[in-house]
């Protein structure tokens, strides 16, 4: 059991709030305004079995919300998280759970309360998202609270605990949630937060998940993960020839303008071709290494702050959601992208350029596997966080 400072705490954005496109907003604030480490995040498309139980631990005396607001939220969930009753379609939920000092009341002040009117605009994320709307005789016409959190490190054990007992049935990777039409041509496609967006709590992690908004695609999974140094290898084993081909080309030209520098004197141009095949090879795995340790946090030419080696993994469904993911991510060199884009935003050079993404649905497929994006490493956490078993 950890210390008592020492907590965790979630936020479930909740199903209208993603369709809506508003998650990578959220994940801004939370990042900003608690400062907290994410440690883990998985999508949900709860059951009905999952919502009911859910629903019936939100009633509590021991919650600061008045009754008639806990009796909201419960309603909510079952209305909102279970299934449609009328098709049997599951809706999506995200789950993001954070750690460090303090975490429940820190969530709970970022978040807000549930309140008739406004705040002061902009404040909290239900200031900013969230509604609640009366009527003149005091009777709810519209309420969406945007996400759901828990008040305090007792209800959120409790409440995570349920959540990871349906965390292998109810979530991971969502198959077959989202309806398309059926000339659609789906993808599944697959982007990874680099760690140079998690050096210090910051809003580029929601930022990149906003940019990426406007493609209309829909987020089935969500992981956090840390790559070891051979999965990383595997992972970025294609671009090795690449790189070669690249050095190749240019290593003995700035071979011969070096050496001639140094030398002073001037070297034939046949040189160029005697250098580069002795220097692209090696130039070539330097940058492969570079890129290894960038992804994995090991030797690192900056000392990071942060989590080393930590990224957010996702899976996004679409129409064409390859070509469409890379379009708005912009090209490897964040210099040559264009304004908007992510890598032109946030990006730094091709190696610290924000995120990564598959270039096809095959490539796709064989990433997803060497990062395990269906592992569920929230239950894990769970059960050792709280010294449990589930």
């Amino acid at each position: 059991m950890s210390s008592d400072s020492d907590q965790l705490a979630y936020v479930l954005i909740n199903p209208y709030t993603i369709y809506k496109s508003r998650t990578g907003g959220v994940i801004a604030r939370l990042f900003t305004r608690t400062a907290l480490d994410l440690v883990a995040a998985r999508m949900f498309a709860p059951s009905r079995e999952l919502a009911e139980e859910y629903a019936s631990v939100i009633v509590t005396a021991k919650t600061p919300e008045d009754r008639r607001i806990q009796t909201l939220i419960s309603q909510y969930v079952l209305d909102n998280y279970a299934p449609d009753p009328a098709t049997g379609q599951r809706r999506r939920v995200m789950m993001l759970v954070f750690r460090g000092e303090d975490a429940a009341k820190k969530i709970r002040t970022a978040v807000g309360q549930v309140e008739t009117g406004r705040g002061t605009a902009g404040e909290t994320i239900r200031d900013t998202y969230g509604d609640f709307i009366l009527t003149a005789d005091n009777q709810v016409r519209y309420f969406e609270p945007a996400v759901l959190v828990s008040p305090s490190a007792e209800q959120v054990e409790a409440r995570l605990k349920i959540w990871a007992k349906y965390s292998d049935t109810d979530g991971g990777f969502l198959e077959n949630v989202v309806r398309y039409p059926k000339t659609a041509k789906v993808q599944q496609t697959l982007v990874l937060l680099k760690p140079d967006n998690f050096r210090f709590p910051n809003a580029r992690p929601g930022s990149i998940v906003d940019l990426i908004s406007r493609t209309g695609l829909c987020i089935i999974a969500i992981k956090v993960h840390h790559m070891s140094i051979e999965a990383a290898r595997e992972f970025y084993g294609p671009v090795r020839e690449v790189l070669r081909s690249v050095f190749g080309g240019l290593s003995g030209p700035r071979a011969k303008t070096a050496l001639e520098k140094e030398f002073e004197f001037a070297l034939p141009k046949e040189s160029e071709k005697t250098l580069g095949e002795m220097l692209a090879p090696l130039a070539s795995e330097h940058q492969f290494n570079r890129i290894v340790n960038f992804m994995t946090g090991h030797a690192t030419d900056q000392e990071p702050t942060g989590d080393p080696g930590k990224m957010v993994a996702l899976v996004y469904e679409g129409p064409d959601a390859v070509a469409k993911i890379r379009g708005v991510l912009g090209p490897t060199d964040p210099r040559k992208a264009a304004p908007g884009t992510i890598r032109r935003e946030l990006g730094q050079d091709v190696m610290v350029n924000a995120a990564h993404a598959s270039d096809s649905p095959e490539n796709a497929k064989r990433e997803m596997n060497i990062i395990n994006i269906r592992e569920n490493n929230l239950k894990p956490l769970i059960e050792k966080f709280y010294n449990c078993k589930l």
